[in-house]
């Protein structure tokens, strides 16, 4: 059961809460169900009679939506029972890839445009009678199209916008790019969640003889952009601190970007020490194996990969030679995107389940209550890792 049961016992449900899966999330969304259900049968809140307790304890909280597509490519939602007054939470995984559909015949995975034309199907059909809308789009829909270089489109700010204009209350994104894009929609709820917590638990369950301390053990960004995230992984886990910087070509573009010439280093000696290199998303992996490949060039122990997105563009062979190398040993990505199957067979990979932490955050929502505290996990962290120092 969750922490802080005496807030829930004590505070009132907006109201029923309801959980839509679009195509793709049914397995993380029957997962957060399960915590949901459990949770709730096992409380017993002081005004459990009262009408705002209506439905409050369920077998399943998940509402039954149709996704259906005409051989032309179009499509609608359907939502198949009655939504009014409920608190709705819809699940989306835009970069799901292994969610397919027949356009003329032809048998072609989903982009991320069509993922996102669903989602708002899904709160065009729900038509104004819930009480609450929420989206948890755990990677942020054109994250990475966040400003404005040159004379070209703001996707990400856009589609925010698009979103509250329809409605929505609050959306919860992990680990967004840029989280600055959230002034796009200053006047509505945006959290950034970062799985820090879920990230070093799933590390100390996988490598339980891993020394966490400046001495054995230190954080590297591989960029400047992803400092933030790094300054705070290095800090809670009170170990130093490293970064690479890229040095790009910006006189052309490949496949949408500046081509990478060299990436340079800046931080402390490496030698004999385990890194943990923490990114927000592996996309083709170029970059993150050049990172692994120059960290061995400095004579550093294991290399633990930490990011809450695997997309893994370009396949599998090349991380698997460089596993078989021992440039790194260990991947770890996050259960909120679509991993393959073959994803799932590989020795190095390691998957961090979120389907609890998201849980936590529905029903702190529900109740109105605050999830700073889900936000900032620094005790957690602390009680984890005073277990790891004792062998837990």
């Amino acid at each position: 059961m969750p922490e802080f049961e005496d807030l829930f016992s004590t505070s009132m449900p907006l109201g029923q809460v309801g959980l839509i899966a679009l195509p793709g999330c049914e397995s993380l969304a029957a997962k957060i169900d399960y915590y949901l259900s459990k949770w709730r049968k096992a409380r017993n809140p002081e005004h459990k009679n009262s009408l705002n307790f209506i439905g409050y304890d369920r077998d399943t909280y998940l509402v039954k939506a149709a996704f259906p597509r005409f051989a032309t490519g179009e499509g609608k939602c359907v939502i198949e029972q009655s939504v009014r007054g409920f608190d709705i939470y819809l699940l989306c995984d835009v970069f799901n890839y292994g969610v397919t559909s027949k356009m003329y015949g032809i048998e072609a995975p989903l982009c991320p445009d069509a993922h996102f034309a669903n989602l708002k199907r899904a709160i065009s059909a729900i038509a104004g009678k819930a009480r609450r809308v929420s989206v948890i789009m755990p990677m942020l829909y054109e994250g990475r199209q966040h400003k404005r270089s040159l004379r070209e489109s703001l996707d990400c700010a856009q589609a925010l916008q698009e979103l509250t204009a329809m409605g929505v209350e609050n959306i919860i994104t992990f680990d967004a790019h840029d989280s600055r894009v959230q002034n796009a929609v200053p006047l509505s709820g945006f959290e950034n969640v970062r799985p820090t917590y879920q990230m070093i638990k799933a590390l100390h369950r996988a490598e339980p003889n891993l020394i966490i301390d400046k001495e054995h053990l230190i954080v590297i960004s591989p960029d400047e952009g992803g400092m933030n995230r790094c300054i705070y992984f290095a800090t809670v886990l009170g170990v130093e601190l490293g970064m690479f910087y890229k040095r790009r070509d910006y006189t052309r573009l490949i496949d949408g970007r500046n081509p990478i010439i060299a990436h340079e280093f800046l931080g402390t000696s490496l030698e004999g020490k385990d890194v943990i290199v923490v990114d927000d998303m592996i996309s083709s992996g170029e970059s993150m194996l050049e990172v692994a490949c120059k960290l061995k060039e400095m004579n550093a122990g294991r290399i633990f990969i930490c990011a809450s997105f695997g997309l893994f563009n370009n396949g599998f062979s090349a991380f698997d030679r460089a596993y078989e190398e021992g440039k790194f040993s260990r991947i770890f990505t996050t259960n909120t995107v679509y991993r393959s199957p073959e994803l799932l067979q590989r020795e190095w990979y390691t998957e961090v389940d979120l389907s609890k932490y998201i849980s936590y955050i529905i029903d702190n929502l529900n109740h109105d209550l605050s999830i700073s505290r889900l936000l900032n996990p620094a005790d957690k962290i602390e009680a984890l890792l005073a277990n790891h120092r004792l062998g837990q």
